[in-house]
């Protein structure tokens, strides 16, 4: 009888980038999540987030979202993410600016960026800042 190979599940992870400098960081953990394998990533860029990966790379938002499974817009606080019966490996925000960091930690969940850490804290799941 013939082994069949399961296909590994993926798992989904939020990834948000702002403007911050380090795009690197995100960049690169994209591009190794998709080189592992196993990782559905969520991916939400700031403006400033992709002015910065522009002076920094001459990367267009069509290159970094290629990077990406599925990518959301900022301001849209009614997407899968942003609720916490949309079951995730965690978050990473890579780069954190300093305008974000303090969002995060007193809860002023305004935009997808700061509203899905807000979430993954509250279902107790991993969150990442990387400054």
């Amino acid at each position: 009888m013939k082994a069949t190979r399961r296909r590994a599940a993926t798992r989904p992870l939020i990834v948000a980038m702002t403007g911050a400098t380090g795009s690197i960081y995100g960049l690169r953990l994209l591009e190794s999540l998709r080189a592992l394998g196993g990782w559905e990533t969520h991916l939400i860029v700031s403006d400033a987030g992709m002015l910065n990966v522009w002076q920094e790379y001459r990367l267009a938002r069509k290159d970094i979202h290629r990077l990406a499974d599925v990518v959301h817009n900022v301001p849209d606080l009614g997407v899968s993410i942003a609720s916490g019966s949309y079951i995730t490996a965690g978050m990473v925000i890579a780069p954190c600016s300093m305008k974000t960091l303090p969002a995060v930690a007193h809860a002023f969940a305004h935009n997808l960026i700061t509203r899905a850490p807000d979430v993954i804290l509250k279902e107790r799941r991993r969150l990442v800042l990387i400054t």
